[in-house]
């Protein structure tokens, strides 16, 4: 039986991911990481891109994240990010309708609150748009 760590990908809405996998793959700020069970401990920020988890040798799982913070312990991994999204999980046409929505408001901007909550909506409806992108180039 292969070792696994303990996975919580975490978002600013919800738990996204809580289980075990045999291996994380994270997109630090300095480059990709790889993270086996009793991995030294460290923190590092993560940039916007993919997580991957291997849960058994015939399972895979990814994840969108728009960057964030990575912990490590030798038992255990945390990935909190502002935005955390399972792959199979993206509506193509809900992020390109949420996109132009968030284009309009920050060109009709009103007040600097709807011009923020604007920025937050464009950055998350393009990670997804991204994210679709890749999923398409590995053919998943």
């Amino acid at each position: 039986m292969a070792m696994t760590i303990h996975v919580d990908i975490v978002s600013a809405e919800a738990a996204i991911f809580s289980g075990l996998a045999e291996l994380v793959i994270a997109p630090a700020i300095q480059g990709e990481v790889g993270i086996l069970p009793r991995h030294a401990p460290f923190l590092t920020k993560l940039s916007e891109g993919e997580v991957r988890l291997k849960i058994n040798p015939t399972r895979e799982e990814s994840f969108y994240i728009s960057g964030g913070m990575l912990e490590v312990q030798p038992h255990k991994v945390t990935v909190l990010s502002d935005t955390a999204l399972r792959a199979h999980d993206i509506d193509e046409a809900a992020a390109l309708e949420a996109k132009q929505r968030a284009e309009k408001m920050l060109f009709d901007k009103k007040a600097d609150f709807e011009y923020a909550k604007a920025q937050a909506e464009l950055a998350e409806a393009m990670l997804q748009l991204r994210a679709i992108e890749k999923l398409r180039k590995l053919g998943k």
